[in-house]
């Protein structure tokens, strides 16, 4: 250890290499600690430090704030902690092209501030947006809030520059958005937890900020109720930004529901019933429009509440739902939280999800997001061996419900005691050897987080 040290010293400088007790806790995963951290400040040190990893056989976990970290598997090696958040520089911006080159180790909160002095933004709306990196956002593959209008990083990511697992750089699309060479290799780091390469730039095509946001908020006393008011916003062809339904146990979770923060009207001292959240944004006129359309559709859906949310309010629910992986796992002393997607979501299906399991099973918590996308959270206040044995079956159950009907599901928090025992990616996938095939190629010596991703990846 003392001459990986040493050496690492000699290439990088002692003041990128850290090694002391503190800073290798920071780094932690799920308990694992690497044995030294480094903080490259430019991408030939982001190669250098990768080489020398590849040279060495040593497992590197790429990090940035830290906030996701705990996403995946835990790694089955962990030498060396990449600290990215040394290359935080924005290489290119063209506010009249509408594009845009930066490093990886930005901050998201920092990224938005310069766009917005321009009129524009990426609407790449995280969880832990203030503090998580570019790199991050992108290559945890966490949803975005804004899905619902604006798609997914895969809509708006043009271009990126990685270190693959020899150390070499690479380039894949570029700073336009037509690009028509090439393959778009950028689009595989997404959602790759780094287990391909180590980002060190990302390229974005931006959009100009819209002149209003506003925010509907309506409430049922049923889930069939609300499930096709949402169904029926979906096909009424709105432009809306977002599009969110939340059981009542949701809704107690939220403090922005408490008294004195929710909107005036006949219920607003309750929590009770389903929860339907429509975001949207533009011109005055079209923002007039949506909002006559939506206390029109809520009244035909009897809707027991429906309000258009002051501007206060609008922000400060929009930020909580952005916000909710995060809140969602300190929402008891042991959760497992789970995203799932189907095919084709039904009503029935959200109420198979939302039944409550025989006490003393976890509570749960249960959020449609934008897509059709589902955060399951089950929340157990025992955490003894009882609690966790719990968790473990009901956590298997769900995996098998999804599966039967052709789904994915993804168990994207979970304490360690459960990881070790369910894989948080669930059965191997029909196109691991797939995947196994590009990691190959990517890190041939399997250097990157091995064993976080799918399949061991």
């Amino acid at each position: 250890m003392t001459s990986i040290t040493v050496r690492l010293e000699g290439l990088l400088g002692g003041d990128r290499v850290r090694t002391s007790e503190s800073d290798l806790q920071n780094f932690a995963v799920s308990g694992r600690t690497p044995l030294a951290v480094l903080r490259p400040q430019s991408v030939d040190e982001v190669a250098e430090s990768v080489r020398f990893a590849a040279s060495e056989k040593l497992a590197v976990v790429c990090c940035g704030s830290r906030s996701k970290l705990e996403m995946g598997m835990p790694p089955e090696r962990y030498d060396l902690a990449l600290d990215m958040t040394g290359l935080h520089e924005i290489a290119h911006y063209d506010p009249a092209d509408l594009t845009l080159s930066v490093d990886a180790g930005m901050s998201m909160g920092g990224l938005q501030k310069v766009l917005q002095e321009k009129g524009q933004f990426l609407p790449l709306a995280v969880p832990c947006m203030e503090s998580c990196t570019v790199g991050g956002a992108v290559a945890s593959g966490v949803d975005s809030a804004l899905r619902q209008q604006y798609g997914t990083a895969r809509d708006f990511l043009i271009g990126a520059e990685f270190v693959d697992g020899k150390g070499s750089l690479c380039k894949s699309g570029g700073r336009v958005v037509k690009n028509v060479t090439g393959y778009d290799l950028h689009k595989l780091l997404i959602g790759s937890f780094g287990t391909l390469a180590t980002i060190t730039r990302l390229n974005f095509r931006t959009f100009p900020l819209p002149e209003l946001y506003r925010g509907h908020f309506a409430t049922f006393a049923i889930l069939k109720d609300a499930f096709a008011f949402r169904t029926s916003l979906l096909a009424s062809g709105l432009p809306l930004a977002s599009l969110e339904c939340f059981s009542p146990e949701f809704s107690a979770q939220l403090p922005e529901l408490d008294k004195g923060t929710r909107p005036s009207g006949p219920d607003s001292q309750s929590t009770n019933g389903w929860k339907v959240y429509s975001a949207f944004e533009g011109n005055e006129a079209v923002v007039r429009r949506i909002e006559q359309e939506l206390h029109k559709r809520a009244a035909e859906a009897k809707a027991e509440f429906s309000e258009i949310l002051n501007d206060a309010l609008y922000q400060q629910l929009s930020e909580a739902l952005r916000e909710s992986f995060d809140w969602l796992q300190r929402a008891a002393p042991s959760v497992a939280l789970l995203r799932i997607v189907l095919p084709s979501l039904t009503s029935a299906d959200m109420t198979d999800l939302h039944n409550p399991l025989p006490s003393p099973a976890p509570r749960k918590i249960l959020l449609l997001r934008p897509c059709g996308v589902v955060y399951l959270a089950l929340a157990e206040e025992r955490e003894e061996t009882t609690g966790t044995e719990t968790l473990v079956s009901t956590v298997r159950e769900l995996f098998s419900w999804v599966n039967q009907r052709a789904g994915s599901v993804t168990l994207l928090h979970a304490p360690l005691r459960l990881k070790e025992k369910v894989n948080t990616w669930g059965p191997l996938r029909q196109d691991s050897a797939l995947m196994q095939r590009v990691k190959r190629a990517f890190d041939p010596q399997n250097i990157f987080a091995p064993g976080r991703f799918v399949g061991g990846l």
